[in-house]
């Protein structure tokens, strides 16, 4: 009989599996774990980094990993383990190139706690939709993610990290031609050296589950749903085309679910 510690195990596997190839070093990190500080750790044994966020799930705030890999001497800081009080994290500088692209669905809602069932559906939703438009554009598949809160589309890319600004309009022109009320993109994810979380609990808040539907915060696992293909196309939607405002380019039409 498989367990639950096991189905854990195997969702983040997977997850770090689409995410990263094999050799990689990626960051494991944790912000504000209380009188813990910053716990943050480098892997190249994904085994080790996923039993690492199994003993921490569910007792903090957050689990995350770096979006990209990062440059392999990192993992002579802390190898394979969690540091607590971690005086070094991955920086910008530390990410040799981009390979996955994040577009970051997250619904409207007070700081600190986690989506209601209702507001997670249709953060989810927004996210099929969109896939589904930008395929219709010409882009492949991405990962489609749950991000526990939200919903999440990783593309596969592969970019230099000093990319001269074009991931950061990519999403700047995503945020401006698909409109949805309620659903808020982030647009601070366009740094190399981002963190990100899948596979594991996402805890804002308090769990409240028994509450009804409108207010619940259900803490649920943050889960792949597809697989990814090699390259992105970005050019064609954040290039010279269409209108341009503040910087951004935009599309004259606004879309909207």
């Amino acid at each position: 009989m498989v367990t639950d510690r096991e189905r854990q195990r195997a969702h983040i596997l997977r997850a770090l599996g689409l995410l990263y190839a094999p050799g990689d070093v990626v960051e494991l990190r944790i912000p504000q774990a209380g009188r813990r500080g910053t716990i943050a750790g480098y892997f190249d044994d994904l085994d080790a980094l996923a039993a690492a966020a199994i003993r921490e799930s569910g007792r903090v705030a957050g689990i995350y990993t770096t979006l990209n890999p990062v440059a392999p001497a990192l993992l002579a800081r802390y190898a394979n383990r969690l540091e607590d009080w971690a005086k070094d994290t991955t920086q910008d500088s530390h990410i040799p190139r981009r390979c996955n692209l994040l577009i970051d669905a997250d619904p409207d809602r007070p700081s600190g706690i986690s989506s209601t069932d209702a507001e997670h559906a249709q953060a989810l939703e927004y996210g099929r939709a969109l896939r589904d438009d930008l395929a219709a554009m010409g882009w492949p598949a991405p990962i489609y993610a749950d991000s526990g809160n939200g919903a999440h589309l990783v593309y596969r890319v592969d970019l230099p990290a000093d990319d001269g600004g074009l991931v950061q309009r990519v999403l700047q022109a995503i945020a401006v031609r698909w409109v949805r009320e309620g659903i808020t993109l982030d647009l601070s994810v366009y740094n190399p050296a981002r963190i990100t979380t899948y596979g594991r609990k996402a805890c804002k808040g308090d769990n409240t589950p028994k509450r009804r539907a409108a207010t619940a915060t259900p803490h649920t696992d943050a889960r792949m749903h597809s697989k990814r293909q090699r390259r992105a196309t970005l050019e064609a939607l954040a290039g010279p085309t269409g209108e341009r405002k503040s910087g951004v380019t935009i599309s004259s039409r606004l879309w909207r679910l």
